[in-house]
């Protein structure tokens, strides 16, 4: 069976290992850091442009091939804002997500298939995306900053495609449209286009010459990092800029795929956008922050490679950047949608790390997939008990929460193999956690049948776990815990004891 989506063309980002001199053009400046190269399973995709240009331009499409033949379900169109906001495109090539994906993508276990998925998903909705920005845009200059993105994609593509999509690139563009289409609210800042532009074009090594407005000082070129002019006022720009100015580059973390983002100005949505209360960026790191944040991803990448190496892959396929959360925030982590590709974590010792990497990852799976397959029609109406919380969960809440824990279980099972300290607790209670609340989710009445398969998939994988137990009654000791934790909960919450399951 094969489950229709609605979805844009798809580009694919093949990133050039090296940033050589074009002829008549100072050095390219290094992005910090360099994407990793396709994967082979990616390899003979067609690559799509940019989305039409003001000129008209119109887009290649192409589809997902289906895996097999099949009915196919009904989905809905990837709608870039939220449903008050402006309709998406109508100009949408079609996803197939095929039962064979949809079961691997509810494993939570890392899968070719599945990642493709993701990306092109995410890829898809960001041209939607852009399109929309552009085709509301009332001014000239918007189109002059397009044509320079077009003239840098000519010389090289893979840089404008990584600025295009990197994931601050999407808060920046969500926002953009909700403003165009709220001509009382604040103005939107279309600037922030000419900053994509030069930034693309400082990286492709072509001439050019723009003039923007500094912010408070400071000009963020996205993933370039912060350029400090020495002179109040507007900036002319030209190919030599970056190398001449006072410079601060984003830094890269080890292994040169991932970015540590303390700098754009849209690494995370304002609260009003969609950022979770609690959870606030950190201002600029210093270089022993920097530093920190080095010893700490590195030790979460080797743990999540001994322990789970198909996830380490997956985390680094997966994440452009990690923005950094200010000291106070209540949460370990955290992931935007709109920020596609990036999440907010705490600087946190490496276990603990490496355990937020494995859960924030399955968010943004399941927001891509939740783009182009309807797995629900519930509201967003907070009735559900959900372990892991203290506060009632929407549908939408429980389902993404089970998942990420899902994926969590399955990590510290395997962790516990290797004899990591603790892990088998921990294994146990995040397990009990995720099988307490499968059966609401099963049960419920607002499931499509995509959704239902998604849950059953889930369902599977968390009884998979029974082929290796944690030792002695840990399981049963971490079931009884939960089952006090869901009277407490009930108790608290009389009026919504019916949603607590059990």
């Amino acid at each position: 069976m094969n489950h229709r989506a609605e979805a844009t063309p798809r580009t694919e980002v093949t990133p050039r290992t090296e940033a050589s001199p074009s002829a008549g053009a100072s050095p390219r400046p290094a992005a910090a850091p360099r994407p990793e190269a396709a994967h082979p399973a990616e390899a003979g995709h067609p690559a799509g442009p940019l989305p039409a240009g003001p000129a008209g331009r119109t887009p290649r499409a192409a589809a997902v091939p289906a895996q097999h033949a099949g009915p196919t379900h009904p989905t809905h169109p990837v709608n870039p804002t939220d449903p008050a906001g402006p309709p998406a495109p109508t100009d949408l090539a079609r996803f197939a997500v095929s039962s064979h994906t949809l079961r691997a993508l509810a494993s939570t276990e890392p899968s070719a298939e599945g990642t493709r998925l993701v990306r092109d998903v995410r890829r898809s909705k960001r041209l939607v995306l852009l399109r929309a920005v552009l085709d509301a845009a009332p001014d000239a200059e918007a189109a002059e900053r397009w044509a320079l993105l077009e003239e840098a994609e000519r010389q090289d593509p893979d840089a404008v495609r990584d600025v295009l999509h990197y994931p601050a690139t999407g808060v920046w563009a969500e926002e953009t449209l909700r403003r165009l289409h709220a001509p009382q609210g604040p103005a939107p800042d279309l600037g922030h286009l000419g900053a994509l532009a030069v930034a693309a074009a400082l990286r492709a090594g072509i001439s050019f010459k723009v003039t923007l407005r500094p912010v408070h000082g400071r000009l963020v070129l996205p993933t370039l990092g912060l350029l400090r002019p020495d002179r109040p006022g507007p900036l002319v720009l030209t190919e030599r800029s970056w190398g001449a100015a006072d410079t601060l580059p984003l830094h890269a973390l080890p292994g040169g795929v991932t970015a540590l983002d303390d700098l754009d100005p849209y690494r995370a949505a304002a609260p009003a956008d969609g950022r979770p209360a609690g959870v606030r960026p950190a201002r600029r790191l210093t270089p022993k922050g920097h530093k920190r944040w080095d010893t700490q991803w590195s030790g979460a990448l080797t743990l999540l490679e001994r322990y789970d190496s198909t996830r380490a892959e997956e985390t680094t396929r997966l994440l452009r950047s990690v923005v950094p959360l200010a000291g106070g925030s209540r949460s370990s982590g955290a992931t935007l949608p709109a920020a596609a590709g990036s999440v907010l974590a705490r600087a946190q010792a490496p276990p603990a790390l490496a355990a937020t990497l494995v859960h924030e990852v399955q968010h943004g799976k399941l927001a891509a997939l939740a783009d182009v397959l309807t797995l629900h029609t519930a509201d967003r109406t907070p009735r559900h008990w959900a372990p892991w919380r203290s506060d009632p969960r929407p549908l939408e809440g429980l389902l993404h929460g089970a998942y990420a824990h899902l994926a969590l279980a399955g990590y510290w099972q395997r962790a516990a193999l290797y004899g990591a300290r603790g892990a088998w607790a921990q294994h146990a209670r995040v397990r009990a956690q995720v099988a307490a609340v499968l059966p609401a989710l099963r049960a419920h009445p607002q499931l499509t049948l995509t959704g239902s398969e998604f849950v059953e998939g889930m369902t599977i994988a968390e009884r998979a776990m029974d082929e290796l137990p944690p030792p002695g009654d840990q399981h049963a000791t971490a079931r009884r815990a939960l089952e006090r934790e869901r009277g407490a909960w009930c108790e608290a919450h009389p009026e919504l004891a019916a949603f607590a399951g059990g």
